[in-house]
């Protein structure tokens, strides 16, 4: 971490048309400008600075979900680095494949799954305005954003300097 840069490259990317089927994820994974074969893993932020209803009195928690399906060394190590610097309540709740809500299957991390790259989606649930024009910045709960990038970035650190790549033992489903 400081100053240094990470063993492997780590590409940033923003898509669009998620809400009309997860056009812009899919147009990458169709079209990459990087391998997808040189890629590790899909780490999936949306949605990370509201507070659901379930934890309205801890807003400390984020839903983790993807994580295990594909690799459990990915899942060992978002778990370990919540462990050693986050503490936060990490709820596999929309993990579940019986979950009506399919959230696995409705985001932008999931054309990545298809194709067999392991994929961590932290989502911090639904509210009242969740994809509603009523979901503004003034609404945002930034202390808790923080501390969930907080792990986002351990999680990526360490898959960016792992000497090897994370063991693909799911299976795409």
């Amino acid at each position: 971490m400081e100053g240094n840069r990470p063993e492997r490259s780590i590409v940033f990317v923003w898509f669009c048309g998620e809400e009309k089927g997860l056009l812009g994820s899919e147009y990458y994974s169709e079209n990459p400008v990087f391998p997808l074969t040189s890629t590790v893993a899909d780490i999936n932020v949306d949605m990370i600075g509201r507070v659901d209803e379930k934890y309205k009195d801890n807003p400390d928690y984020i839903y983790v979900i993807g994580s295990d399906r594909l690799s459990t060394d990915l899942h060992k190590i978002n778990e370990a680095a919540n462990q050693k610097y986050t503490q936060l309540i990490l709820d596999y709740t929309y993990n579940d494949e019986k979950d009506p809500n399919k959230f696995y299957y409705r985001s932008d991390h999931y054309n990545f799954a298809k194709k067999g790259i392991p994929s961590i989606f932290y989502f911090s649930g639904t509210h009242e305005d969740y994809h509603r024009t009523t979901d503004d910045i003034e609404k945002i709960n930034f202390d808790k954003m923080a501390g969930i990038g907080r792990l986002i970035f351990h999680t990526l650190w360490e898959l960016a300097n792992r000497p090897e790549r994370i063991v693909v033992d799911g299976v795409v489903k």
